[in-house]
């Protein structure tokens, strides 16, 4: 296909040979099948900050942090310039949640470049070298449902424990790759210990999949992972090798308002600890 404008930066710095094919166009970006160092790799091509809507983005970039004041302010007053920088942290927010997904673990499309607004990545294969479906598009038996589960819930927990809820997590956004599942779609990744909502969208998360996998597997609805992991993550006994039930027990004493923010505080000191070393 030609070549769009938008890769003409990438095609002068040898990052991209060419332009194979447009793989989607979705609400906040464009995707690409492209020719780079030999090899096909994907590129996800970001669409201009007039196409979103910044007021549904703040319940994910609570807690995010900034440059500096001078972008806070700007953003905080919605003009051009704040925008345009709103635009930025949002489009860094999934390059620094992929890198630190990745090194945690998480299964996730290996970055080759981030430039101009344009993020290239592994191209995820199925078994036979084409483009892995999304998981939406795929039929599962009732043993591929709950191993897939147990997969997903693993991976969510791998998440939390690197600091991060993805906020949007469903059947649309993992892909079923020749290695497993991988999930993609992270600008709107939220920082666990920051963000307010964490809690909520971490439980979302969790009942998106459990959802998903219980059309083919219906005992998996009577789980309640989302609860069980969120309780063990504000105690901070969340582990990698945490043992879940897939069960919540509801104390019947009285909320604890204040030993609950304790847990949050804390959780929060001890990201804020570990992200600086």
């Amino acid at each position: 296909m030609k070549t769009p404008k938008k890769f003409e930066m990438l095609v002068e710095n040898g990052l991209v040979d060419e332009v194979v094919s447009q793989l989607m166009s979705g609400k906040e970006a464009e995707v690409y099948v492209v020719r780079s160092m030999g090899e096909l790799r994907c590129a996800k091509v970001y669409k201009d900050a007039g196409h979103r809507s910044f007021s549904s983005q703040a319940r994910y970039q609570e807690g995010r942090k900034v440059k500096n004041s001078r972008q806070a302010r700007a953003m905080g007053k919605n003009s051009r310039f704040g925008r345009k920088e709103q635009e930025g942290a949002w489009q860094n927010a999934e390059v620094n949640a992929l890198q630190r997904l990745a090194e945690a673990g998480v299964h996730v499309p290996k970055i080759f470049s981030y430039s101009g607004g344009i993020l290239l990545m592994e191209l995820v294969a199925d078994d036979n070298g084409n483009t892995a479906p999304r998981l939406n598009d795929v039929r599962l038996t009732p043993e591929q449902a709950r191993d897939h589960h147990r997969t997903m819930i693993a991976q969510i927990v791998l998440m939390l424990c690197a600091g991060l809820v993805h906020g949007d997590l469903s059947e649309y956004n993992v892909l079923a790759g020749n290695r497993g599942l991988v999930i993609i779609d992270l600008p709107q990744a939220i920082d666990a210990a920051g963000n307010n909502n964490a809690a909520d969208m971490l439980r979302r998360d969790v009942a998106n999949m459990t959802a998903y996998f219980g059309r083919f597997a219906p005992e998996l609805l009577t789980t309640d992972y989302g609860r069980e992991i969120w309780k063990l993550y504000s105690r901070g006994e969340l582990t990698p090798e945490s043992v879940l039930t897939g069960r919540f027990e509801q104390s019947a004493n009285p909320a604890d308002v204040r030993g609950v923010m304790r847990d949050i505080d804390s959780a929060r000191r001890w990201h804020e600890l570990n992200s600086n070393h």
